[in-house]
């Protein structure tokens, strides 16, 4: 199921649209060294800054779907 509020933002709010575009290309980047038998010790230590900074992401999208979560239910 869609999130209105995501979808919103996505068509609207740049920041957010950059946001979730690099949090997909971590995603991707992250699929390929999964998908690997095994991983070399520069692959592991990228596979751990790549989880990091995916869930920074994460944390950025979720703070402005609420900053505008709040925006829409003051208006209304």
């Amino acid at each position: 199921m869609v999130d209105p509020v995501r979808e919103q933002l996505l068509a609207s709010h740049e920041e957010f649209r950059r946001l979730a575009q690099e949090h997909t290309n971590y995603s991707l980047r992250l699929n390929s060294l999964i998908e690997k038998r095994y991983l070399s010790d520069d692959e592991k230590v990228e596979e751990v800054r790549l989880k990091k900074h995916k869930l920074r992401l994460k944390d950025q999208m979720q703070m402005i779907e609420q900053e505008y979560r709040r925006g829409q239910s003051q208006v209304a």
